[in-house]
C-alpha cells in the first residue's frame, strides 16, 4: 500500500498542495483500491482546489458505501430465499 500512497502524495504535490493533505486523503480512503481511484482522478487534473479533491474523495466513499450496501442486501436476500425454499 505504501507505493500507491506515494503516488497519491506525488499527485497532490504536483497540484501544489501539502503532503499532509495527501496523508489525510489516504487515511480516509483506507484501501488501496480507493486510493488508486483517487490517484486516477488526480492524474487527469491540471489544477484542483482542495475542496474539489475532497468532494471527489466523498464521492468515492459514497460509491463504496453503495456497493457495500448492495452486497449486504444481496446476501440477506439470498438467505431469505433459501429460507423460503426450505419450507
Amino acid at each position: 500500500m505504501q507505493t500507491i500512497q506515494n503516488q497519491l502524495i506525488r499527485e497532490i504535490r504536483r497540484l501544489g498542495l501539502p503532503v499532509e493533505f495527501a496523508l489525510v486523503l489516504a487515511g480516509e480512503l483506507k484501501t488501496e483500491k480507493m486510493i488508486r481511484r483517487m490517484v486516477g482522478y488526480l492524474r487527469h487534473m491540471e489544477e484542483a482546489s482542495p475542496e474539489e479533491i475532497a468532494d471527489e474523495m466523498l464521492a468515492i466513499l459514497a460509491d463504496r458505501d453503495t456497493w457495500r450496501e448492495k452486497k449486504i442486501n444481496e446476501y440477506y436476500n439470498a438467505r431469505y430465499n433459501r429460507y423460503l425454499n426450505e419450507k
